[in-house]
């Protein structure tokens, strides 16, 4: 087989007129021609920092999906159905990927639960872990999330990363503002990537003592702004990831759109395309194409460098997406789930009153950090006066047993009417709600207990929802079905008045127990800068 057009050779920095013979999922020769057709031939696109389920749909689904912008293989943690199903939904994840031609390069989930401070379905042990990294499917251990655990010499956490030293396997990172000497013990230890730099001086402290950063730009984090002119100055050092994008924006783009973002801004394509196919290969150690001889034959056909508009998508020689038709179909996949949640009463929804300072989470969009505000009560009906202050209830339900639900307040999410809430929260994904009356809440989480997993909105006695059948996270849909509706909700919610680019998103990082600064999981409120957990009143 034979293709031809403007090679790109991102090893020696050229784009030269070509031909590619490939054979057999190789290549066998390239060679330089005289013309060419008015096209651009790259290396398959490759996300290297991604949480499938965050996309809401299967492996197999995200594939059907992913293909149409040039993505031919992404570095994925399943920590998410891990935290629900357990080392079962690692392995349901693994299953699945096999029915698609995209590369899933899977890491064994290391935070399983992410903390011991809240319930989860699932528990990944040290022997699990050693199970999971002998096995030809996992690639690296996944981001080590309790970073307190490696500071503190915690020997779980420290015996998990010396297994991946043994199996001789990458370790990822997750280590958001931490610096100095902890963050040397951090490294020291043999963690070697991080995505959760939000500054250019945090992302060159780590890359100054060996960490490679992974540049993210998802749904509710996005970074890439901050972090961009890594591509100038430290280019070798520098993946592109999303870690967590949901659906409406995969139908839109991936990868792909943050290239032609750069390179249009100037920066060097050569750099750029590097960033998410030759250092992402070279890390993990994983075999890519590259557009040269005894290559795999991964690869795509675009218009331009500053448009990246997808014309073919190539993998192990197969043309999988040609100008809008894929060679494959999406079958549904089978449903599993670990969901035992009752329904709740508004009476679950009081709390004792403290007359004093009540601990507010602040909400910060497009960040997954919050900040800690304190608010002076002098009774319990003071908080309903601070409702037009865009200050509502937070509710965290417990999915997985009877317990009552947990109570707190929030800032940022400028809902003027109604409640909203959904299965997906991380880590564990209990059910969370926000809402700025008790019955509209009640609503929300009943009917999620009600489909074993999804979102809902209810306002003004409309509740309306979209169900997410394999482990209240995913749905067994393809992207675009999902996205649309998906895409209703969130339109929904900020028409009752939420400002948030994507609340959805947002609000599933509020029980995020290692993000700092002030979270809330089904056993309350939760600092997370001396993780532990801590009352809703000033004491």
């Amino acid at each position: 087989m034979k293709i031809s057009g403007w090679i790109v050779d991102i090893e020696k920095k050229v784009t030269f007129p070509g031909e590619i013979n490939f054979f057999d999922k190789k290549i066998k020769s390239i060679k330089r021609v005289e013309s060419c057709p008015d096209q651009y031939i790259l290396p398959g696109l490759v996300d290297s920092h991604i949480h499938i389920e965050s996309t809401m749909v299967t492996p197999s689904s995200f594939g059907y999906e992913a293909v149409k912008h040039g993505t031919v293989g992404v570095i994925s943690d399943p920590h998410e159905i891990a935290n629900v199903i357990g080392i079962d939904g690692v392995a349901y994840m693994i299953r699945d990927s096999k029915r698609s031609p995209v590369h899933f390069w899977f890491g064994a989930p290391s935070c399983v639960p992410a903390t011991l401070f809240e319930t989860s379905g699932g528990k990944i042990d040290t022997g699990d872990i050693k199970n999971l990294l002998k096995s030809k499917d996992i690639f690296y251990l996944s981001e080590v999330m309790n970073f307190p655990g490696v500071v503190n010499d915690e020997k779980e956490v420290l015996e998990k990363i010396r297994l991946a030293k043994e199996f001789g396997k990458p370790i990822d990172g997750h280590a958001p503002g931490l610096s100095g000497i902890k963050l040397k013990k951090y490294i020291n230890a043999g963690i070697s990537t991080d995505h959760e730099c939000s500054s250019l001086n945090e992302a060159r402290e780590k890359i100054s003592l060996g960490m490679k950063v992974l540049i993210r730009e998802g749904s509710a984090a996005r970074n890439l702004n901050a972090l961009k002119d890594l591509f100038r100055l430290h280019p070798d050092m520098i993946m592109l990831c999303s870690d967590d994008l949901h659906p409406e924006m995969l139908v839109k783009g991936h990868i792909n759109v943050l290239i032609a973002r750069l390179v249009s801004e100037g920066y060097d394509f050569y750099d750029v395309l590097k960033s998410t196919t030759l250092n992402p290969f070279k890390h993990y150690g994983i075999e890519g194409g590259l557009l040269k001889e005894g290559s795999k034959a991964d690869f795509i056909i675009v218009d331009s460098p500053s448009e990246m508009n997808v014309y073919e998508t190539w993998i192990g020689g197969n043309r999988v997406f040609n100008r809008g038709e894929r060679s494959f179909n999406y079958v549904p996949s089978a449903l599993v789930n670990n969901f035992i949640s009752e329904p709740i009463s508004a009476d679950d929804l009081k709390f004792d009153f403290k007359k004093g300072k009540i601990k507010i989470i602040e909400a910060i969009d497009g960040e997954l950090t919050t900040n800690k505000l304190l608010l002076r009560l002098n009774e319990i009906n003071d908080i309903e006066n601070f409702k037009d202050q865009d200050i509502l209830k937070i509710v965290v339900k417990n999915r997985y047993n009877g317990e009552i639900p947990a109570v707190g307040f929030i800032k940022g999410f400028g809902l003027k009417n109604g409640a909203f809430a959904s299965s997906v929260s991380h880590d564990s994904h209990n059910i969370l709600a926000v809402g700025t009356n008790d019955d509209d809440i009640v609503k929300v989480i009943n009917e999620i207990v009600r489909m074993k997993g999804g979102m809902s909105v209810s306002f003004d006695n409309k509740l309306l929802s979209v169900p997410l059948a394999i482990g209240g996270i995913m749905s067994d849909k393809k992207v675009s079905e999902i996205a649309l509706e998906y895409s209703e909700l969130d339109k929904i919610v900020k028409q009752l008045g939420s400002g948030m680019s994507a609340p959805f998103m947002t609000l599933s990082f509020m029980a995020l127990l290692v993000i700092p600064e002030l979270k809330i999981g089904d056993r309350g409120l939760f600092d997370v800068h001396s993780f532990k957990p801590v009352s809703l009143f000033e004491e």
